[in-house]
């Protein structure tokens, strides 16, 4: 199949495939930008986005939203002024300064998952930003069109639809994020694709739906599509690329993992996630770690209540400490064997060499 360019608006990317935002430090922007160079569209995570700024220790969020400008500029250089967006989970505190520093420093779309960001319209007005949330269930779309449409008068710009088996947070039980198979979600994704039709005809508008959550290949790519889905967004594939902004040894992980290895671990944020078990998995099993200090990362997080930090974790990870960090993946890591770049890997998702 053909992959033909996908249309968000007045916005075109070349190839129908979005890469994942991936938080701490995962996607910033040397792997964005690269992306976007090569005709995708490179999402930058904003989750603790400064942790290695220099003010990181003394004030989070001055060094949080110092970085979303850096890492947004630098992305748009690194790919030729095309399109670059954002991730941004609900969960963060002062989520809503987040959303506008990242429309103010000219990201062209905003992707909002880990809760439903039923505010969002209001923190962009006044800049050509597109937004879309995340979603994984028909009512959760249509909550979220319904919601956007009562208090905004507008509609999604696009919309994700993450399936259980992505990496990180998910918008399912843990039970479910495992014993769900591809072919009953994708009866899901078509409920969702016809709430989606219902507000595109009410608004005279195209709303594009991204598929996410176990997209592999360009197979993975075309059946999406068959679905009536736009696009796709994929993740842990990138992680392993030459550009990805994570230490070697995060990437080697990814490599040296088997399907055996992954666990579903209940975050901080209050939901479970999918990641590599080591070290740090089998202790916080075993019994909550003590959180010393508050990151300030959650906007309900209790420091004495949680089983354990998931800014620290997440940032030993980035570092390369994979045995004291909380590694996030996709379920299928384990069909990772080999460190790529940006440009072979899109060349292998298109199904030839990219243009």
């Amino acid at each position: 199949m053909i992959l033909q360019p996908l249309k968000i608006g007045d916005l075109t990317i070349r190839y129908p495939i979005i890469q994942g935002g991936m938080g701490v430090g995962i996607s910033r922007s040397q792997l964005a930008g690269a992306v976007s160079a090569n005709g995708g569209l490179g999402i930058i995570s904003t989750a603790q986005i400064g942790y290695d700024e220099p003010d990181f220790e003394k004030d989070q969020k001055k060094a949080n939203l110092k970085a979303i400008k850096k890492h947004i500029e630098r992305a748009k250089e690194i790919s030729g002024g095309k399109p670059v967006g954002v991730n941004i989970m609900v969960a963060t505190k002062d989520y809503p300064d987040y959303v506008r520093a990242s429309a103010e420093a000219g990201a062209d779309v905003i992707i909002s998952g880990a809760g439903l960001p039923i505010r969002m319209p209001e923190y962009i007005e006044g800049s050509d930003c597109k937004i879309a949330p995340i979603v994984s269930s028909e009512k959760a779309a249509r909550l979220m069109l319904h919601n956007w449409e009562k208090k905004f008068k507008r509609t999604a710009d696009f919309i994700v639809i993450e399936g259980p088996k992505a990496g990180g947070h998910l918008g399912f039980r843990a039970e479910e994020a495992e014993k769900i198979t591809t072919q009953e979600y994708d009866g899901e994704i078509r409920k969702i694709l016809a709430v989606v039709k219902e507000y595109e005809e009410r608004f005279g508008q195209k709303i594009p739906v991204i598929v996410a959550g176990g997209i592999f290949d360009h197979e993975d790519i075309c059946n999406a599509l068959s679905l009536g889905a736009d696009g796709v967004q994929i993740a842990s594939r990138f992680v392993v690329t030459k550009e990805c902004d994570a230490d070697e040894k995060y990437k080697l992980a990814y490599i040296h993992a088997k399907s055996e290895d992954i666990k579903i671990v209940m975050s901080p944020v209050g939901m479970p996630g999918r990641a590599l078990e080591n070290s740090f998995v089998q202790t916080i099993e075993k019994k909550p770690l003590p959180v010393s200090r508050c990151f300030h990362c959650l906007e309900k997080c209790n420091p004495a209540e949680v089983p354990y930090c998931i800014t620290q974790a997440l940032i030993n990870a980035v570092r390369g400490d994979i045995e004291h960090g909380l590694i996030f993946v996709g379920a299928n890591v384990g069909r990772i064997t080999k460190m790529t770049t940006v440009r072979d890997l899109m060349s292998e998702l298109v199904g030839g060499s990219i243009s």
